[in-house]
């Protein structure tokens, strides 16, 4: 009899402290994954094209995709010698909590789609190795559900068409639980996503015979994943993008409800802020002055980002405007995603004055392929990096990164202050 799929081991959460959860293991036929790039192509054989396209893909041309891995490249490190890196720390703090690593998971939609429950995987891996979680409000499971395995989880909103739906979808998210809420600003209107429509995905799901194949040629995923989930939970809704449930991924108004943002200025920013009682987060910012003006409106941190190339291609990479936004807003944190495949990745961007990073989409693709373990053994992996690469940049503690730490053709080669 062939071995049970990874997809189908999918988990009762784990939760630190609870013995009756023990941690799961990463099956053994994923030991040979050493990086988050590799989970990119172990998701690729185990997905039907069309969703592995869906997580993959950007924009039109991929230009901003790919530029913001060529951003992180055109930095080097200048490491420090003699250093005794015994007790280095790779801790920092945020928003008044520690976390053992200064990356987070950024949100996802349809991450359930992907791999089975698949948020709830997410949630609890990054509640067990205590870094941030940010729940996505196109989520295909109840936030109300995700919050049950990560106390501590974000709250990312895309906000509904009219202020009522706006401030009752906020209470909905502070009755759940939910702390600290994430407003994304970068989709006023849809983007163009040709390589959804090459690869046979779109929003609503359109079942057809080339979609049916990829399903019976991708058994894992079929049976693991979309049969499991509708046979334990039913066809799959947008389940937080209002106060109420929202409609089936099958549904023909679903381009409709999620696209009704292009109306969002600053009177809703402000009006969240006089609302929401816990910290507000703004994220998809690229202009130093939009992040100041959050600021000024109350906001209590920034996430630089052009939603990791998925919306309007050709906007810069976040890393070359991250030190203008941070010049810019010293008063609260700077973050970062779009790109961070690395350790190196991370330091880089903390190097360059960003608090915090996030990423995406290994994360997704690692539960795709492995569930919680999956998550798991990424976090690890990208945790080994940033505590390894410290060692060897001669740096003990998160808060020793700054600029002359990297070399840049467009920076000095060495620290100003060389006493």
């Amino acid at each position: 009899m062939a071995s049970p799929s990874v997809a189908s081991q999918a988990h009762t959460p784990s939760r630190p402290g609870n013995k009756a959860n023990a941690r799961q293991k990463l099956p053994a036929r994923w030991k040979h994954i050493l990086c988050l790039d590799d989970f990119d192509k172990a998701a690729r054989r185990h997905l039907p094209w069309p969703v592995y396209s869906y997580i993959a893909g950007a924009a039109e041309t991929n230009q901003s995709f790919r530029a913001n891995r060529e951003a992180f490249g055109q930095y080097e490190f200048i490491p420090r010698v003699l250093v005794d890196i015994t007790q280095r720390d790779t801790g920092t703090r945020l928003l008044g909590q520690r976390f053992d690593a200064s990356f987070g998971i950024a949100p996802m939609g349809l991450a359930a789609l992907s791999a089975y429950r698949g948020d709830i995987a997410l949630a609890a891996a990054a509640h067990r190795e205590n870094i941030p979680f940010v729940m996505s409000g196109s989520s295909l499971i109840r936030l109300e559900d995700v919050i049950q395995v990560n106390p501590d989880a974000w709250f990312q909103a895309y906000l509904p068409g009219d202020d009522d739906g706006m401030l009752a979808l906020l209470d909905r998210a502070s009755t759940a639980g939910y702390r600290t809420l994430v407003i994304t600003l970068d989709t006023p209107a849809a983007a163009n996503r040709e390589n959804n429509v090459r690869a046979g995905f779109s929003i609503p799901v359109r079942p057809s015979v080339r979609l049916a194949w990829q399903g019976i040629t991708h058994p894992r995923w079929l049976f693991g994943t979309f049969l499991r989930t509708l046979a334990m939970h039913g066809m799959p809704h947008f389940e937080n993008s209002y106060a109420t449930r929202g409609a089936p991924i099958l549904s023909p108004h679903v381009e409709r409800n999620l696209g009704d943002r292009g109306h969002v200025n600053w009177r809703h920013l402000r009006m969240i802020r006089a609302h929401w009682k816990g910290p507000l987060i703004v994220k998809g910012v690229l202009d130093a002055r939009d992040a100041r003006q959050a600021a000024d409106e109350g906001a209590n941190g920034v996430i630089v980002s052009n939603h990791g190339g998925r919306q309007l291609d050709g906007a810069v990479a976040p890393l070359r405007v991250l030190p203008q936004v941070v010049k810019s807003c010293p008063d609260i944190p700077v973050m970062l995603d779009s790109g961070v495949r690395r350790g190196s990745d991370v330091l880089k961007a903390l190097a360059l004055g960003a608090k915090f990073v996030f990423v995406g989409r290994p994360f997704s693709f690692a539960a795709s392929v492995a569930g919680e373990a999956g998550v798991l053994h990424a976090i690890e992996l990208l945790k080994a990096e940033v505590s390894r690469n410290m060692a060897l940049m001669g740096v003990t503690s998160i808060d020793q990164l700054e600029p002359g730490c990297l070399f840049s053709p467009n920076t000095l080669p060495f620290p100003k202050d060389l006493s």
